[in-house]
């Protein structure tokens, strides 16, 4: 493209110099010849009112002398009564083209060795008097040589010029070419991170923003993919802790060995497509409009299916604020994977017989979720949200937590993780109804509401504890 650019920008400046130079010359030219003869006739002009005063030979010849120049001028005086022809000065001319300007009576030029000759006729008492005035080849053409030079240098310096800048500008247009080809060869080998810069030409520019417009989607479904990927995985815990406890349970003859030991195998297969697919930075949309879920409901329907296991081993439970509807902005099947990762982790990480709870707080703005037990507690909370740093015990990927922070998130909400008044962990779910952005601790306003909340909810919960 570059080199194109730069011969289709020296073939239309070339024409274009020649084009004007060409016959920019030939007037040059016609100017210098005009000049020439046109000092010529002057010089002519000279000798005619000195004709017209005398024809005295002598008188004649020193006036010829002091109008011509090396010898440049020569009079031809026609014969007449007992006057015969006199010519005056050095003659060049034929008599045939002298005897041709009389009988035409007009100027006339004629070529002559060495240059030409300019004729002028000069009608007097005694006849047509032809007064000649040489004009030497070096004047006619005297500057012509110059200008062609300085218009050659000119159309050369225009070409040179044409040339650099088509240059430029194909170095401009290719360059930002280039890099999205160099850009597309790296996403192509697998280098996510690949980006163009939007430089150059509007149209490249426009084909760069697509092209990182097409890297940041090619990215965000590969994350999609993986974050579905370990989402399913993830969900399979919910009956894997079923089937161990279950099998815990089978006693110690050959066939539950061998049964708690598929079960451990099964799990620990989903362990690694959980940690395979953690590697991906997890991006999670929104819900779309219209969607939505009652978060009552789907608590009442989790919490029926979690206390037949608890019951088994001896679990107290408890759930308050599912008595009535609550509308969160959030897809069922989302919440309901939220929920059942926060209560596995229970089941998986604390001992038979601790009790948990799940508090519902339905506010103006936002919805709180309490999830709760009476376990040994997470030592460090802010390990166990950092995505694949497990949440505070051996075994864990941590993914339980991410896949509750990204659901809060999409609403504009958060995730916190403290101490509850059962003596363990508590994971708070804030999921906020408007999708603004949540309100923080240094607002006074913002802690006072949320302080109220959670007094509301503790206090429901003191009340309801057996």
């Amino acid at each position: 493209m570059r080199w194109a650019l730069v011969k289709v920008c020296l073939a239309v400046t070339t024409m274009v110099v020649v084009a004007f130079a060409v016959p920019l010359g030939l007037v040059i030219k016609e100017m210098a010849r005009d000049r020439a003869f046109s000092n010529a006739e002057r010089e002519a002009a000279v000798v005619v009112p000195a004709l017209s005063i005398t024809t005295d030979r002598d008188q004649l010849e020193r006036v010829v002398a002091s109008a011509g120049s090396d010898d440049g001028m020569a009079v031809h005086i026609p014969a007449g009564g007992d006057r015969q022809a006199l010519d005056l000065g050095r003659p060049r001319a034929t008599a045939a083209d002298i005897a041709a300007v009389r009988e035409l009576g007009r100027a006339s030029t004629a070529e002559v060795p060495g240059g030409s000759a300019l004729l002028q006729p000069v009608a007097l008492s005694l006849g047509t008097v032809v007064v000649e005035v040489y004009v030497p080849e070096s004047e006619v053409s005297n500057g012509v040589g110059t200008a062609w030079a300085v218009l050659a240098a000119v159309g050369a310096a225009l070409v040179v010029g044409s040339v650099a800048v088509a240059d430029r500008l194909g170095v401009r247009m290719v360059q930002p070419a280039r890099r999205l080809v160099e850009g597309a060869h790296e996403l192509g080998e697998g280098k996510l991170g690949a980006r163009v810069p939007e430089e150059g030409p509007n149209e490249l520019r426009l084909a760069a923003v697509a092209f990182n417009s097409m890297a940041d989607q090619v990215v965000q479904l590969l994350a999609n993919e993986r974050e579905l990927a370990a989402d399913l995985s993830h969900r399979l815990r919910t009956p894997l802790t079923v089937l161990r406890l279950n099998a815990a349970s089978l006693g110690d003859s050959p066939a539950a060995e061998q049964t708690r030991a598929a079960v451990a195998q099964l799990e620990h297969e989903v362990d690694t497509i959980i940690r395979t697919a953690r590697e991906a930075k997890p991006q999670t949309a929104a819900a779309g409009p219209g969607a939505g879920c009652d978060a009552a409901e789907v608590v009442r329907e989790r919490m029926t299916f979690w206390s037949a296991l608890a019951e088994d081993e001896g679990r107290k439970v408890r759930v308050a604020g599912a008595d009535r509807p609550v509308r969160i902005p959030v897809v069922r099947a989302d919440l309901v994977a939220a929920l059942d990762a926060l209560l596995g982790n229970v089941f998986r990480h604390t001992p038979e017989g601790t009790a948990f709870a799940v508090d519902l707080h339905n506010g103006e703005d936002a919805v709180i979720v309490l999830v709760s037990d009476a376990g040994p507690g997470i030592p460090d909370p802010q390990a166990a949200m950092a995505r694949g740093r497990g949440s505070g015990s051996a075994g864990s990927t941590g993914l339980g937590l991410d896949i509750v922070r990204r659901l809060a998130e999409s609403t504009g909400g958060d995730v916190r993780i403290g101490s509850s008044v059962l003596g363990g962990t508590e994971v708070r779910i804030w999921i906020q109804l408007d999708g603004r952005e949540p309100e923080r601790r240094g607002h006074r306003g913002a802690v006072r509401r949320r302080r109220q909340g959670r007094r509301a909810v503790t206090f429901n919960r003191s009340r309801s504890l057996p």
